[in-house]
């Protein structure tokens, strides 16, 4: 089988990216043929699973228009998508309902927010797409990979909840392992003492992702921040935040944190929340971030019923500022992560993938029949 994979644009630190690329390399290994249709921006040698196809479009709508051609043409057996396209036969929601997070957004930033909106083409653009995929039934079938985005799409667009199934994100846990010694290396290179409790922020969209609220409420503990990602570091600078920029080895950078921290306006599931649950730590979130949807409060980490309660973030930080709390959460912490394995994920893709392409190829066969 030939499955064809979507997805706009590229980001080394981006999840949907990781997330990608660990299921494509799953799907080749299944021994099926996978190719990318995608933009310049892809390094090649980022893909070396199937057939890199670049297209033009610097837009939403001129992408999607490009592949409308470009896919049928390669003779794909299914496409798979992460992107906000005209159709396709599996629609990944992993950036979530664009016109719950524009309502989240009015409400939380006010008139001017709003009004600055209207005049940004991209929205109009997404919400376009959007629509022709949820409301015109664009797409055959839907991933979600949180109920909390199953619930949108079903709330604002009357998608059949029957078409959408609920496959949660994995990581290849094994990458995230670490021993003490690493560490430590890791440790000494950010010039943390032993004493040193380090909290760790990473990701894009620093704004919708609550940077400026975890600054806060470690400014306040008067607690040292590492934040990872590409992001505008002159309106988020503090004197107790260091700027890591894009790093190319993430799991080393987790072995060297105390605690992970995402305290997100809106995240349909963090890959970076679970991959700190796969190295061990704690992950302070809020509810709007599907992720808290596979952890115990208290248990794996602390869940906060909105980003702006900084004392409610404050509480969970000192709660595991405490070592011994930190080495008695661990092993339920790994454990827990261990139930999302990345194996899980593309077993369960792979097989809704089949399932589509074959109804497809039964579809295609009758009407060449009559």
């Amino acid at each position: 089988m030939k499955i064809g994979f979507v997805r706009r644009g590229f980001s080394p630190s981006g999840g949907a990216e990781n997330y990608l690329k660990r299921l494509a390399r799953g799907v080749h290994s299944a021994a099926h043929a996978v190719e990318l249709f995608t933009t310049q921006e892809w390094p090649a040698e980022e893909w070396t699973f199937g057939k890199l196809t670049p297209l033009r479009g610097d837009s939403p709508l001129a992408f999607a228009n490009e592949l409308e051609r470009a896919w049928r043409a390669a003779g794909c057996d299914a496409l798979m998508s992460l992107e906000r396209v005209w159709r396709c036969n599996i629609y990944r929601a992993g950036d979530g309902v664009h016109r719950a997070w524009l309502a989240r957004r009015a409400k939380l930033f006010g008139p001017l927010r709003r009004f600055t909106t209207l005049f940004n083409r991209k929205h109009p653009e997404i919400l376009r797409l959007e629509e022709a995929l949820f409301q015109k039934r664009g797409a055959d079938r839907v991933i979600a990979n949180s109920q909390m985005a199953k619930n949108e799409i079903i709330e604002f667009y009357d998608y059949p909840a029957e078409r959408i199934d609920l496959i949660y994100t994995g990581v290849p846990s094994e990458i995230f392992s670490h021993t003490e010694v690493r560490r430590f290396e890791q440790r000494r290179a950010l010039n943390l003492g032993e004493e040193d409790v380090a909290l760790l922020f990473a990701g894009s969209g620093w704004e919708r992702k609550g940077l400026h609220e975890a600054i806060a409420a470690c400014s306040e503990l008067k607690l040292r921040l590492l934040v990872a990602g590409r992001g505008e570091e002159r309106k988020f600078k503090a004197a107790n935040v260091q700027f890591l920029g894009v790093v190319g080895d993430m799991p080393a950078l987790y072995a060297a944190a105390d605690i992970f921290i995402l305290p997100t306006f809106y995240d349909p599931f963090s890959n970076a929340c679970l991959e700190a649950l796969a190295s061990g730590l704690p992950v302070i979130t809020t509810r709007d971030n599907g992720f808290s949807e596979i952890i115990e409060d208290g248990v794996h980490g602390s869940i906060v019923d909105r980003a702006t309660n900084t004392a409610a973030l404050s509480d969970a930080i000192k709660f595991w500022c405490d070592e011994a709390a930190r080495e008695k959460a661990r092993p339920e912490i790994i454990a827990r992560a261990s139930q999302f394995d990345i194996s899980k994920n593309v077993e369960q893709t792979l097989a809704l993938l089949l399932q589509v392409a074959a109804s497809a190829a039964s579809v295609s066969g009758k009407m060449r029949k009559t």
